[in-house]
């Protein structure tokens, strides 16, 4: 078995034991390697952000929290190849973009078969021309909408005009090719949208926003009709 199916094969093993731990030894046995082998594999594992632990003393080992990992996914070969085509192209400015590329990694290296040559064939056939993003600014963004926390901005706006600003992040708006973070402003007192390339510097304050629906924010605005993209609008909440 090559290390790449082992390693997947090794978290559903401990998926389909969890909550039991289990040893190295027994871990070992399974797949027919030395326990060295296996020990790498759960330090790769939790490097790459696996919630793999350890448990100490007697009757102890390794577990997973099924609740954070996902079974196994089948995907035919159409949903494979959209998928690759979809997370290639989340270049460096776009939300999540480092989130895509392992995600990416991770389903195509999941995948046996057809469909996984496809995926591979279909990746290396799929350039994207870098966009300039601060890095430290997304991931800003990004935790404060995942935490719902305060952002303290520095940003440009169209005019060149530049001010800071205390907001509370409602969601995301992609338009033209462009993201904007949608807000509720303190210093506007009023709901308002920023482009992302526009944010000089960005800060989560580290105390919790008051919730703020979307759609009720983008009322009146060029966004009014803005809607959930087709194959996330089944995710959203029951109505």
């Amino acid at each position: 078995m090559k290390r790449t199916a082992r390693l997947y094969a090794l978290v559903e093993e401990l998926r389909a034991a969890a909550p039991r731990p289990l040893t190295v030894a027994r871990l070992a046995a399974r797949f027919e390697v030395g326990t060295r082998t296996v020990q790498r594999d759960l330090q790769t594992l939790m490097q790459a952000g696996v919630p793999v632990r350890s448990i100490p003393g007697r009757g102890g080992g390794w577990s997973i929290d099924p609740k954070t990992t996902l079974p196994p996914i089948h995907l035919t070969l159409d949903e494979a190849s959209a998928l690759t085509a979809a997370l290639a192209a989340a270049d460096a400015s776009t939300p999540y973009a480092g989130a895509a590329r392992t995600a990416a990694q991770k389903i195509v290296a999941s995948m046996t078969g057809p469909a996984s040559v496809a995926a591979r064939e279909l990746a290396a056939r799929i350039v994207t021309l870098p966009t300039p993003g601060d890095s430290a600014i997304r991931t800003a963004v990004e935790r404060s909408l995942a935490d719902n926390l305060v952002l303290r901005l520095s940003y440009t706006d169209a005019t060149g005009h530049e001010s800071d600003r205390v907001v509370e992040p409602a969601g995301l708006l992609t338009a033209d090719g462009r993201w904007y973070l949608i807000a509720w402003c303190r210093t506007r007192r009023a709901g308002r949208g920023f482009r992302l390339d526009r944010i000089a510097a960005a800060t989560p304050t580290g105390e919790h926003a008051n919730p703020h629906d979307l759609t009720t924010l983008l009322l009146g605005s060029a966004a009014a009709d803005a809607t959930p993209p087709t194959a996330l609008a089944s995710l959203g909440p029951p109505p």
